[in-house]
């Protein structure tokens, strides 16, 4: 049943499905399923991880470009909290892992704020600003900066 993983994922699937219902334990393709399974729990982190880059990024225009806020940003930063809410409902385990990737998520944001603005990048913090509660939470957003405070 290899080859099927190879040539065709979905077939693979289906038929390792099948073997699993059937018990047929000694003819499943252990080393493939293994690593299947644990795909699924890093499918799970590098999804919240891309959401809080997404988020990171638009809070970052926020709050350094307040003369071209749009519905767009509130959106994307609305979404990204939602999608992070709803893999922390089905995964509880994964919990803390925001403020895991954070540092790393936040430095990704950061560079691309600074592409998409025009900003320089050293006009954004080093270490993340915002408390991983306070980008998680619903109602909250930065305040602009003042000109003083960019520079």
């Amino acid at each position: 049943m290899t080859n099927h993983y190879d040539r065709d994922f979905n077939q693979w699937a289906q038929a390792t499905a099948q073997l699993l219902r059937e018990k047929r334990w000694d003819e499943l393709d252990l080393g493939h399923l293994i690593e299947e399974v644990e795909g699924l729990g890093k499918s799970e982190r590098r999804a919240i991880s891309s959401q809080l880059e997404r988020i990171l990024i638009h809070l970052l225009k926020w709050e350094y470009q307040p003369q071209r806020r749009n519905d767009s940003w509130l959106d994307s930063i609305t979404d990204g909290r939602i999608q992070i809410e709803k893999i922390i409902q089905d995964n509880p385990s994964l919990k803390t892992f925001p403020a895991v990737c954070l540092p790393a998520d936040y430095a990704d944001a950061r560079r691309y704020a600074a592409q998409q603005t025009g900003i320089s990048i050293d006009q954004f913090p080093l270490e993340c600003p915002y408390p991983i509660a306070h980008i998680l939470s619903a109602d909250w957003l930065p305040s602009p900066q003042s000109d003083d405070e960019k520079h």
